[in-house]
């Protein structure tokens, strides 16, 4: 029945003078997403038709789930300019989504061929008048529907549909500059991750990973979610740097008192994000920090933490409840991922009483008795970058104990 998909843009079409610029980015993405699959796509000012030829029509919503900058799409039904014709195959659609319960309905008439002799006004109450003979269960409401059959007609057809599926809506990926995402093997940060794109942002990731004195399941753990995060990226594909972050960690372990590990810790993950972000030409440092959930979320451990770089640090969770994020996580398919038992560095070595109030100039004087920016270096020096592809796999496991010997 349905051989059309209809998309629409939605903000995008209130950019301004930029709106052109949007626009031609997020067709790029749709064009990138649909690219292996039979279909042709007619791009029009204010939004995309796709013709699904035999490809199967969920197998393309799955594609367009994950394509930022979306507002809506719907699937249309194409027929001849005959109005017998329109109302005979919105009966039968109509038939299908109410089952024959009562439902109260209107046609709304867009004319885009304007050699059409009829108006949309004219239009609609006839097509309304020959679906209602013929189902009783409708009654007309013009003002509050449960249902609204929508009529497109354009120079080669009529395009009906009723449903908009919601799309993932925000700013093409990649619009809004590019930044690196702290990224752990738990729930939040993938989370973080997704939020980001889907307002625009390219993301880079960033993992510390601490092989061997973490598993190197728990690095595999964090390729298999960028795997998926891959899924909303250009192009499927998102880079990862693996910094080796086992002496850095080994050495605050002797160095720093228990209170003040975590918040030791962070500070030097920043400073080595901070480098990162400039080497890779990104803009930002984005994390998953949600406003105390953990001891390290408290406000006052947010600003000890950031006070170590001058990056624009984003946190698109720091105001979700636990929940929403887990949703969030369900959604895009990385909570199972994220709950696999492998722990990362910052949940191998949890301290027992973390300072929920750290004060600056107490981990600045930690911070004296070594020599951090050596570490520091040595870390960036040895960090390995990978690409990772959502449709092509990377297998660490069995290859070696560290991220080291695995990628060698």
């Amino acid at each position: 029945m349905y051989e059309h998909i209809l998309v629409r843009y939605g903000d995008l079409t209130l950019k301004g003078k930029n709106r052109h610029l949007f626009i031609k980015k997020v067709n790029e993405l749709i064009k990138a997403k649909v690219t292996s699959l039979d279909v042709s796509l007619d791009i029009r000012h204010d939004r995309v038709y796709i013709d699904l030829k035999d490809t199967p029509k969920e197998t393309v919503i799955q594609c367009l789930n994950r394509v930022s900058g979306l507002y809506s799409y719907s699937l249309i039904s194409k027929c001849p300019i005959d109005l017998d014709k329109i109302a005979e195959i919105a009966t039968q659609m109509i038939l299908d989504k109410t089952q024959g319960q009562p439902t109260s309905f209107k046609v709304e008439t867009k004319r885009a061929d304007k050699n059409y002799p009829l108006t949309s006004q004219q239009v609609s109450p006839i097509i309304a008048g020959k679906i209602l003979r013929q189902m009783t269960n409708l009654t007309v409401d013009v003002h509050q529907p449960d249902l609204t059959l929508n009529v497109e007609i354009r120079d080669d057809g009529a395009y009906l549909f009723i449903d908009q599926i919601k799309g993932m809506g925000g700013f093409p990926v990649g619009i809004g500059g590019k930044a690196v995402l702290m990224l752990s093997g738990g729930i939040d940060s993938p989370v973080a991750g997704y939020l980001a794109m889907k307002q625009g942002i390219e993301i880079e990731c960033i993992h510390f990973e601490s092989t061997p004195m973490t598993s190197i399941e728990s690095v595999q753990k964090t390729i298999d979610l960028v795997e998926k995060m891959a899924l909303f990226a250009p192009d499927n594909k998102i880079k990862l740097h693996l910094v080796p972050f086992e002496q850095i960690h080994s050495t605050i372990n002797i160095h720093v008192t228990d209170p003040y590990l975590i918040t030791i810790l962070r500070r030097m993950m920043y400073r080595v994000a901070e480098r990162i972000m400039i080497q890779s030409k990104s803009l930002a440092i984005i994390n998953g920090e949600s406003i105390g959930q953990v001891a390290s979320q408290t406000l006052e451990s947010m600003q000890c933490v950031n006070d170590v770089t001058k990056a624009l640090v984003i946190r698109p969770l720091a105001t979700y409840d636990k929940h929403d994020i887990m949703k969030i996580a369900r959604d895009i398919e990385t909570m199972d991922i994220s709950t696999r038992p492998f722990e990362d560095c910052c949940t191998v070595y949890l301290p027992q009483n973390p300072a929920i109030r750290p004060q600056i100039r107490f981990a600045d004087a930690f911070e004296t008795n070594f020599d951090y920016k050596k570490l520091i270096e040595e870390a960036v020096l040895h960090t390995k970058t990978i690409t990772v592809d959502a449709y092509n796999h990377t297998d660490i496991l069995g290859k070696g104990l560290t991220v080291e010997e695995s990628l060698s």
